[in-house]
Order: C-alpha cells, then structure tokens, then sequence
C-alpha cells in the first residue's frame, strides 16, 4: 500500500484533489490509519482512478463521473450521459467559434483602418410610422424571423406586398437576454388595414430625441455597435427612456456576404 503522498506521486493526481476524491466518495483509500488519520491506497485503484480522470478530461462534472464510477448503469444510460455531453461540447464549439468570428471581425477592421471600429453617432427626431407588428416572447433573438414570416403572410392577404419602409425589431425587455426575449417585429406600411389575432396594425409612436448609429456586418458582431453606443449615452449625459429599435436596411436572404448587412440602432433617450 501506498501512503497518499506516494500514491499523488505515482498517479500524478495531487494530495488535495486525492482527499476530496475521498469526501465526495468517489475514489476512497483501501484503508485508513485510525491513529494518525493517514490514507492508504493500492495500487490496484489506479485504473479506477484513470477511468476518473479520463472522464473529466472529456467534460464531465463530477456528479457524473460518480454516476458513471459508482452505480452499474446500463449502456444505454451510459450512451445517454455522453450524448448529453456530446451535445454540450458542441454548442460550446459553436459559441467559441463566433467568437472566433468576431475577433477576426475586429482584427481585419484594425488591419483595414488602423483602429477599432468607429461609430457616429447623432440624436435626431423619428416620426411616428404605421406598421403591421406581432410581439411575443421567443426562445431566443434567432426565432425572430418566423415573426416577420407571419407578418408577411398576413399583408399578402391584405394586398400588401411591400413594406413602407425598412423592417425594425423592438426590444421590450430593457435589458439583454439570452433566452425568453421579449421582442416585437415590426413592418412598416403605407395604408391602414385590420388587425387579426396575431397581427396588431398600429400607428408606432415618434422618438423626439434618438440615439442612434449604424452597424455594418453579421448581426452576430452588433453588440459591438450597441456598446458604442451606450457608452456615447452615458458619456453625453443622456439616460434611456424606452425600448430600443433596430432597423434592417438590408434583407439577410438578399445579401451574399453578411458583411455587407446593414442596421440602424435607435435609443430613446434624454438629458439626465
């Protein structure tokens, strides 16, 4: 038998993650000297203690690293628990790799013009406009194009086939969410017509004073704009006084390169 310093040595797994290996009974000494408290380990616990490592190494937190050590699961628990990892991984890929994108967005920006991007951005008035607008809480921001498809459907009924303007999305929620997102799509149009269920046709109030900027790019880099322009509000003594808009002057299903995507922020705002 080893003591654990010897077996931390041996297994190259450190004295302090041995011990609370021991606590959380995931890995427990063959025997424990009950004078001096010492722990004992055996040789024979290294594959187990490998098998462990082996298994955190692939992601997996420890309560299912014990799922997995300490019961006899079937295979088909066993094929579950990794699937769901799988899964995981692979949305963590997919997030790294945006922002991937967007470093390398930032990085040809400043290749281009020699600093991070520069955004003008003016207060001006924003007349009050009629448009047809479903608002309803999504999953996420990247479900808000099923909004604009039932908008849409719906105008064609009405003889409506094109909009009095660039399309906008209206953020309710006052704060940034990843989930559950309060949104509204709005289409501009040129003649009033009824509403249905869904579909609520409205004149959308004016902004006397809006902050506001544009962004050139993938819609995956806007928060970039948006920190602009926050820190402008902040800076000018300015204070948010309703919803955000964002108005897309270009149709994503149109535009080959989503570099050439362009959208207006606006902010409500006045002087603090």
């Amino acid at each position: 038998m080893f003591r654990i310093g010897d077996f931390s040595t041996l297994s190259r797994i450190s004295v302090k993650a041995l011990r609370y290996y021991d606590e959380i009974g995931l890995l427990k000494p063959v025997r424990v000297d009950q004078f001096t408290g010492y722990r004992y380990y055996s040789a024979d616990q290294l594959p187990r203690l490998n098998y462990i490592v082996a298994l955190k190494n692939m992601g997996l937190s420890l309560e299912e690293v014990s799922t997995l050590v300490n019961n006899d699961i079937s295979p088909s628990q066993m094929r579950d628990i990794f699937l769901l990892k799988k899964g995981e991984l692979q949305q963590r890929v997919k997030e790294e790799q945006r922002r991937l994108e967007q470093v390398e967005k930032v990085l040809k920006q400043i290749e281009k013009e020699g600093a991070m991007p520069d955004y003008q951005i003016t207060i001006k008035d924003v007349g009050p406009q009629l448009v047809a607008s479903i608002r309803d809480v999504l999953p996420n921001y990247g479900d808000v194009g099923q909004l604009y498809g039932e908008i849409f459907k719906y105008l064609g009924k009405k003889w409506v086939f094109k909009p009095a303007g660039p399309i906008m999305l209206i953020c309710h929620d006052g704060e940034y969410k990843e989930s559950d997102v309060d949104v509204e799509a709005a289409v501009p149009i040129g003649k009033k017509i009824s509403s249905s269920d869904r579909v609520k046709v409205y004149e959308l109030p004016g902004l006397e004073q809006a902050a506001c900027t544009v962004y050139r790019g993938p819609y995956e880099g806007i928060s970039e704009a948006y920190n602009a322009l926050m820190a402008w509000i902040e800076s000018n003594g300015y204070q948010i006084t309703g919803p955000d808009r964002e108005l897309y002057f270009t149709d994503p299903n149109k535009v080959k390169d989503p570099a050439e995507n362009v959208t207006e922020i606006q902010f409500p705002v006045k002087k603090a």
